[in-house]
């Protein structure tokens, strides 16, 4: 049993992303079905589905690389959790940081769902920071 599933699926999406795999696995769950829309909407990963396998289900993620075959080039360069299991990071809209000057993301559990930075400064809603992708 892991005490942050969040921060291994961040783990394995880093890990298949250093060896520049096509896909990687992950156990479901909602919240991480959640941080994969934002991944996938900001373009960060290609695609993912769910596989049912008469238990929690699992997320298969589609990797994303620029360039061809012999000159790839990773699209996702840091994925880094902020808010852990000891230590909960939590802001308010106008406190959220920018990451790495705006060309990062910052993903952020809020009362209205699992958000990007922009869209919680936008409607002006704070919450748990849960980690950065530049």
């Amino acid at each position: 049993m892991w005490s942050d599933p969040i921060a291994d699926m961040l783990t394995r999406i880093r890990n298949a992303n250093s060896v520049e795999k096509e896909s990687v696995e992950i156990p479901a769950s909602n919240l991480k079905k959640a941080i994969l829309d934002i991944l996938k909407l900001e373009g960060y990963i290609s695609d993912y589905k769910v596989i049912e396998d008469g238990k929690q289900g699992v997320l298969k993620v589609t990797m994303k690389y620029k360039g061809d075959r012999r000159n790839t080039q990773k699209v996702i360069t840091g994925i880094v959790r902020v808010s852990k299991t000891g230590r909960r990071i939590y802001v308010k809209a106008e406190e959220i940081p920018l990451v790495k000057g705006g060309m990062g993301i910052a993903i952020v559990s809020t009362s209205k769902g699992v958000l990007t930075d922009k869209q919680a400064r936008e409607i002006g809603v704070g919450g748990e920071l849960l980690c950065y992708v530049w």
